[in-house]
């Protein structure tokens, strides 16, 4: 049966090669796996910027859980390495935290223009960008930062 190499469809079923289709699986699974580290690191990234301290209650507060799920996570993120948690001093990123938390940011801020350079309210961008920056491939995003400079380019020429 034909294919076309670059996508992995079967021409004559419509149907998606067995092994892309894995792959495609295996990756979104990935994907949520991390997503809650990122969105954890990001938001205390954001309170330490902000306020110059992370508590737990503040977390539970702002992603709308109970604290017991966010004592879990702040366990979770310690053993991988990403904070760092002194009694009665709250929560702090560790450089390896700080980084994932710069590149949840760079990823959100890719796709959020994006989304608005393509005629989607901010509102709305804002809001989808959250779900999306975890799941776009790095080509995705080199691809979108592509479009916004070319996109860019064009508007200063129209303009000059």
């Amino acid at each position: 049966m034909p294919q076309h190499e670059n996508v992995g469809h079967d021409v004559e079923t419509g149907l998606i090669d067995a092994d892309a289709q894995v792959e495609s699986f295996r990756q979104t699974r990935n994907n949520r796996r991390t997503e809650l580290v990122e969105d954890y690191v990001e938001l205390i990234a954001d309170l330490l910027e902000d306020g110059g301290e992370a508590r737990q209650v503040d977390i539970a507060q702002r992603l709308g859980v109970a604290q017991p799920t966010v004592a879990k996570m702040l366990k979770r993120l310690i053993s991988e390495g990403y904070i760092q948690q002194r009694r009665y001093r709250g929560i702090f990123l560790t450089d390896a935290g700080r980084r994932l938390a710069e590149l949840c940011r760079e990823r959100h801020q890719i796709v959020e223009s994006f989304l608005c350079s393509i005629g989607v309210s901010p509102e709305t961008a804002r809001i989808d960008a959250e779900g999306m920056e975890h799941h776009a491939s790095p080509e995705t995003l080199e691809a979108f930062k592509r479009f916004l400079a070319r996109t860019t380019s064009s508007r200063i020429a129209a303009q000059g």
